[in-house]
């Protein structure tokens, strides 16, 4: 057996070591994880708060692949490629609201909500040029709980009920995620390889030594993490008592490859790790709360913000310190904690059954 098939071999949750450096740090792994992962799954755009009205859209990022969610003038939601077919132009630079077409601000082409090439600018005397014949790439779509999730490619990618399998009874009926208005999103551009972020955020075991406002807040006694086919998540009671979320419980939702959902009274955060390079990627956080304008509301969401900040932070400078060690050349995989880093386990597990997939 070779050395890739040994560390690409299945391993038991009890003996299990993290993947090696090289899966972290080699430049050729954007591109591999790009092909192999990332245009064959179900990503996260945006919530449907964003895409209310006809010509409403929001921009995202798929693994390099700039992509638009636009709600139709028949109301559908379509996702495409954010790429005018001239030469490459954006046709959006950011969110917006209303627009009656798309157009494209290199050269001024201008598409139909529907994808569909309507005007190009001097253009009328080309040879065989037809408009109506040149169409925006279009991806798949489906709405879950209120949130838009697109697929590149949707034949490699796991069947949309199986993926979200049981998600929607343990969340319960009441949350309505549907239901709630988005508020802000932040972003941060941190210096390492997106699984770095992924593993950090898979488990609690760092959470007394990084985070002691969250150590505070969280009961880390009973803090349990379980795993499913194509998502993990880690739950505790909250034990604040100071009014900031109130009664309940924290839901951490991890969903392969790299949308998470935090859930907690009243509140919805949802974060997307898009790599931009080996050592580098950005994590977007989008904060969605149930509508609620009152004096309170309004101190709670900055309040929320605020913590939100705090614990990111402390996040993003662990995650760069790890990157440094993963690249530095000492790095040899260490053994997981079966109790604490089973989540860790699960994500390798489907990163090892890819990496194996195409190899062979």
């Amino acid at each position: 057996m070779n050395r890739m098939d040994n560390e690409l071999s299945p391993q038991p949750l009890s003996h299990a070591t993290a993947l090696p450096a090289r899966y972290y740090a080699d430049a050729g792994m954007t591109a591999l994880d790009r092909r192999t992962i990332f245009d064959a799954a179900w990503q996260l755009i945006g919530h449907v708060c964003q895409l209310q009205n006809p010509g409403d859209h929001v921009v995202g990022n798929f693994a390099g692949l700039p992509v638009i969610a636009v709600r139709g003038a028949d109301g559908a939601i379509r996702v495409f490629h954010n790429v005018c077919r001239h030469r490459a132009g954006p046709i959006a630079t950011c969110d917006g609201l209303a627009a009656k077409s798309l157009r494209c601000r290199y050269h001024g082409w201008t598409y139909t909500l529907d994808g569909t090439l309507r005007s190009a600018p001097e253009m009328g005397g080309a040879p065989d040029f037809e408009v109506a014949d040149i169409h925006l790439p279009q991806l798949s779509v489906r709405v879950w709980q209120g949130m838009v999730f697109a697929a590149v490619d949707e034949a490699r990618a796991p069947e949309f009920d199986a993926f979200v399998a049981g998600i929607d009874e343990r969340i319960g009926a009441t949350r309505h995620l549907e239901r709630y208005g988005h508020h802000r999103r932040v972003g941060y551009d941190v210096a390492c390889n997106w699984k770095v972020y992924v593993d950090n955020y898979l488990e609690g075991y760092h959470v007394p030594h990084i985070h002691p406002g969250l150590n505070k807040l969280l009961d880390y006694r009973s803090y349990v993490t379980e795993t499913a086919k194509w998502y993990s998540y880690q739950w505790s009671p909250l034990e604040s008592g100071d009014g900031l979320y109130g009664d309940g419980d924290a839901l951490y939702y991890w969903m392969w490859p790299n949308t998470m959902l935090n859930i907690l009274p009243g509140r919805l955060q949802t974060n997307r790790v898009i790599p931009k390079g080996v050592d580098h990627c950005r994590v977007e956080f989008d904060f969605y709360y149930a509508i609620d304008e009152s004096d309170a509301g309004r101190e709670r969401r900055l309040a929320d913000l605020d913590f939100s900040d705090e614990v990111q932070l402390e996040d993003l400078t662990i995650c760069e310190d790890v990157q440094r060690g993963l690249s530095s050349g000492s790095y040899e995989p260490g053994r997981l904690n079966p109790l604490r880093e089973n989540a860790v386990h699960h994500f390798h597990e489907l990163l090892r059954a890819v990496y194996r997939a195409d190899a062979g």
